[in-house]
């Protein structure tokens, strides 16, 4: 062992952090295939209506949720054998990794305070676009496909139109929501609503996942600066 003393403990604990953080890893990688794969939100997103499909904002953050999480697993192997190897040049990759991945980690989560409201403002625009469609009295050549497209919004988020209905949604609501709705029918079940709790939960959770890692990485970079001065500096490293 070159290395000794507080520097050997140093080691240690990098290995510790490393191994959280391919931990951390997996598990984005598996949160980020749940919302891939998500049932109320792939119903919503692979709805076309007129040409047009659903608006797959949403998924670019996932998608970049999966590529985070695999690169993550496969530098936090890098550096758990790097800090056990005392390597300074595996230990090298594996900084500028970090640094790689915390810049763009930086660059998502500005993406993402900037465009937060964008999903839901999007699909909720889609929805509109057929609900006026399907309470078109004049016999629009669309208005069956879009009674289709809020049947499945209306099913998928147990909500019934957009909260302030006029009285003409309001006689058609027997056909175009869920019978269990049709009671209660009102702000408290607004799809509009309904829409923003829904991506706000979602956004919420990649943004907590993201700011544990941050945290990780700040202490990884730390650590693997120190450790690598150590090794450096220790008896028989020329």
């Amino acid at each position: 062992m070159a290395v000794a003393g507080c520097t050997k403990c140093i080691k240690y604990m990098l290995f510790f952090f490393n191994f959280i953080f391919w931990l951390a890893g997996g598990v984005i990688l598996g949160v980020a295939l749940y919302l891939r794969h998500d049932s109320q939100t792939s119903n919503l997103l692979i709805l076309q209506f007129e040409g047009h499909q659903a608006p797959g904002t949403f998924y670019i953050s996932v998608y970049i949720l999966i590529a985070v999480g695999a690169v993550m697993m496969l530098v936090g192997f890098l550096g758990c054998y790097g800090a056990i190897q005392e390597s300074q040049c595996l230990l090298g990759t594996f900084f500028f990794f970090l640094v790689i991945l915390f810049a763009c980690e930086v660059a998502a989560a500005i993406w993402g305070f900037m465009n937060r409201d964008t999903i839901s403002k999007e699909l909720i625009n889609f929805y509109d676009s057929a609900y006026i469609k399907a309470v078109d009295v004049s016999g629009s050549p669309s208005k069956d496909s879009a009674i289709k497209v809020l049947d499945v919004f209306h099913t998928t988020l147990d909500c019934c139109g957009k909260g302030d209905d006029t009285p003409l949604f309001t006689q058609v609501a027997g056909t175009l929501c869920p019978r269990q709705n049709l009671a209660e029918l009102g702000r408290s079940l607004s799809c509009h609503d309904k829409l923003i709790e829904l991506f706000s939960e979602k956004l919420y959770l990649i943004g907590l996942a993201a700011l544990v890692v941050a945290v990780i990485m700040i202490f990884e970079m730390i650590f693997t600066m120190v450790l690598c001065c150590g090794i450096r500096n220790s008896p028989g490293v020329y």
